[in-house]
This record gives structure tokens, C-alpha cells and sequence, in this order.
């Protein structure tokens, strides 16, 4: 099984020593993902400090940016990082691209396709010279000229993922992504039901062969060495949960398992600033159905238990826990399954 992890801190300063020590672990890959921080700053420095381990973005806002400022990033760090970078992109909401970004918002899905399309014909005109002209509904480049034009990159373009819950967003990935970013909120269960018939019937669309889209499978894990690391962990995704659920787009996930009614009532004690009160309506059994949860040496093979048929690429979420060592048994044992 290939094991990527969201790295455990956003804080750059940290990101030399920090990566080192999840490719010594046994990590495939490692995500950045952006929150307070770029989160391409820390990858070009994990670049110089790592020898083997993917570097990506989990996810690297799209809308906050255009096809040329990414193609630029996501080119230098492929070149940089020996060919290792993923180019992880998500849409954020509405409000944030508005109100904090003060860039356009429209027609999510079909944007997030075109900006992949965009990116790619940008990378295809340095690959090979050819005029660049690109004219979407959304973004037009049709200009490019030797003094901005950095020619072939030595390894090539790196691999686009997408991220996205609902259908039209999981569309997207099986039409143009090399791979798709599952969102935490998930279950066994709602990825046969929900996401992986949206990327076949994206994949179809485009004519293309839905196994040839990674889906990383993002996991939350309830875990701890021991009792009060063990609570410490549950309680935080008790309180990640009851955040998830205050969100309409995660509302088919918590249907599906028979929590719909969750929503409303906690989307009306945050705006009643509530929160603290919020996990107590998270039970336990909302929490096994969506993270998989046991002692250390448990969740390696609930890990495969779950996604078994479904995908051999998991992430495991660990912001919330920012000791890197803190999945090591897992890692360990996710190897000594696959041997």
C-alpha cells in the first residue's frame, strides 16, 4: 500500500527537519497543505533535505491563484525536487475566494476542470515549443514568448490531483486528474457508493479508464500509545466531526450513515458559538463509521480492511497530532502486510 501522510505541522521553519524524518519513517509521500502558511514554501525546502520521499500539495488553493502563477510553481518544484511534486489543487468556498482572496467565484466544478486543462496546455507549450492557446470560458492564455518560456522540464510535467467531495467535483477528477484527493469525511461505504461511481462516470466521459486515476484516500485514525494519547485523539475528531457536520456539502456522508439530522442542529450552535458544546452530539459510533479507530498495531489492517477493493493509496491525517513519529507502528505495519 502506498502511505502518504499530511504533514504534521504548517510552520516552514520546520520543514527541514521534519520531512527527513517522515521518509525515514517509511512514508511515500508527504503532503503541505495550505492554511496559515504557502504551502509550497516548505516542499521546496523538504526538496533539498529529502532523497526519496513525493512532495504534494494536500491541497494548494486553486481559485487563489491562475493557470500561469501554478504552472510556474508546479514546473520549478518538479525540476527542484528530482520529479517527486504533485500538484494537489482545491477549490476552497465561496466566501474565502470572494472575501479573503478577492478573486472570482463561479461554477466550481467546471472552473476546477478548465484550470487543469489551462495548466496543462501551459506545461505542453514549454514541453515542446508549439504555440500556446488556450481559450476557456474561464481563463485565456494566449501569450508566450522566449523570455518567460523555462523550455522542457528535465522530468517532466508533474501529475495534477484534484480534491472535492460532492459528485460534480468527483466528476472532474475522472475526467482530467491524474489522481483524486478523497476529503476526510469519508466511510468505506460512501466511497463504493459515492465517490467511486462519480470518477467512473467522469472517466467515461472523457473516454479515458477510471483505474487510471489515483484516489488517495485521506483517513482520519483515532489512536494512542497510550490511554490519554488514545482520548486525547478521540475527542479531537469528535470535534472535527461536529465541525465537518455544520458544512452542507458533507451532509451525504452523515445521510448516508443515518446522521442527517445532525446538520441543522449543529449548524445552528455555531452560529450560536456553541462549539464547546458541539462534540457531545458526535458518538462514537458516527466516529468508527467515518475514521478508523483502534490501538497502534489495529490500524494497519483496518486500513486495508477498509479500503480493500477500493484503493491501495492511503493518507493518514495527523495535523492534530504533531509528533511525526506518532503513525510510525502503523507505517510499519502497513509495510509488513504488503511484503
Amino acid at each position: 500500500m502506498h502511505v502518504s501522510i499530511t504533514v504534521p505541522t504548517e510552520d516552514p521553519r520546520l520543514a527541514r527537519e521534519v520531512y527527513p524524518e517522515l521518509e525515514r519513517i517509511g512514508y511515500d509521500r508527504a503532503f503541505s497543505f495550505e492554511a496559515k502558511h504557502d504551502p509550497f514554501v516548505p516542499l521546496a525546502i523538504a526538496g533539498e533535505h529529502t532523497d526519496r520521499l513525493e512532495l504534494g500539495t494536500a491541497i494548494a488553493i486553486a481559485f487563489a491563484r491562475t493557470p500561469m502563477t501554478l504552472a510556474n510553481t508546479g514546473w520549478d518544484l518538479q525540476a527542484t525536487t528530482g520529479g517527486r511534486f504533485v500538484l494537489g489543487l482545491g477549490s476552497q468556498v465561496k466566501p474565502h475566494i470572494e472575501q479573503r482572496y478577492s478573486m472570482p467565484w463561479s461554477k466550481p466544478a467546471a472552473r476546477m476542470k478548465e484550470m487543469v486543462q489551462a495548466i496543462r496546455a501551459i506545461w505542453a507549450a514549454w514541453e515542446t515549443g508549439d504555440r500556446l492557446r488556450f481559450e476557456g470560458e474561464f481563463y485565456t492564455h494566449t501569450r508566450m514568448i522566449p523570455a518567460f518560456d523555462p523550455g522542457p522540464n528535465p522530468y517532466g510535467p508533474p501529475p495534477i490531483f484534484t480534491a472535492g467531495f460532492g459528485p460534480l467535483s468527483t466528476r472532474v477528477a475522472g475526467e482530467v486528474s491524474d489522481g483524486f484527493l478523497v476529503h476526510p469525511v469519508n466511510s468505506r461505504r460512501s466511497l463504493q457508493e459515492l465517490t467511486l461511481p462519480a470518477i467512473a462516470e467522469g472517466a467515461e466521459r472523457a473516454g479515458r479508464d477510471a483505474a487510471d486515476v489515483e484516489v488517495v484516500c485521506v483517513t482520519i485514525v483515532v489512536t494512542g500509545r497510550d490511554e490519554a494519547e488514545y482520548n486525547r485523539s478521540l475527542e479531537a475528531v469528535r470535534g472535527q466531526l461536529a465541525f465537518y457536520a455544520t458544512t452542507p456539502a458533507y451532509l451525504p456522508v452523515f445521510e448516508l450513515h443515518g446522521y442527517g439530522d445532525l446538520h441543522p442542529v449543529l449548524n445552528r450552535m455555531a452560529k450560536e458559538n456553541r462549539w464547546d458544546e458541539m462534540p457531545l452530539l458526535i458518538d462514537n459510533e458516527l466516529i468508527e463509521a467515518i475514521a478508523v479507530v483502534g490501538e497502534p498495531h489495529e490500524i494497519a489492517p483496518a486500513i486495508r480492511a477498509r479500503l480493500d477493493g477500493i484503493s491501495d493509496h492511503v493518507s493518514l491525517v495527523n495535523n492534530r497530532a504533531p509528533d511525526p513519529q506518532y503513525f510510525a507502528e502503523v507505517v510499519a505495519g502497513l509495510r509488513t502486510m504488503a511484503e
